[in-house]
């Protein structure tokens, strides 16, 4: 089936674009792009999959799992190992999440810098 567009980026709200592509660049292992001040760009080279950043004045991170400021979305992430994939996120400036609702320990929620949620996950 053929859509009426082609995707292109999802785009992520934040204060400091630049620091939140670095974290994304080294979490993912996809390179800078593109870099302005108020939007910066990594994606998988020859890939047409994007992360843009985009700066926002006065940003308010979500708070998880609150309704106060919902998550409205996040990454989801494939890793071989939980426990060695923690350690690394962590040392490039995540923060494991207080609220870990999976049951069988095969995903993980983390804060990114800005405080965004994302999940790294291992199959079942």
């Amino acid at each position: 089936m053929n859509g009426i567009a082609e995707f292109r980026s999802t785009v992520i709200d934040c204060p400091d674009p630049r620091a939140l592509a670095d974290f994304y660049s080294r979490l993912l292992g996809w390179p800078v792009a593109y870099d302005e001040d108020d939007w910066v760009v990594v994606t998988e080279i020859g890939s047409p999959m994007r992360l843009a950043f985009q700066r926002v004045e006065g940003y308010q991170p979500p708070v998880w799992p609150s309704r106060e400021r919902p998550q409205q979305f996040h990454i989801d992430t494939m890793v071989e190992d939980l426990d060695k994939a923690e350690e690394q996120v962590l040392r490039i400036g995540a923060t494991k999440s207080e609220v870990q609702p999976s049951e069988d320990d095969n995903f993980r929620v983390y804060l990114d810098p800005a405080g965004h949620p994302f999940c790294l996950t291992v199959e079942d």
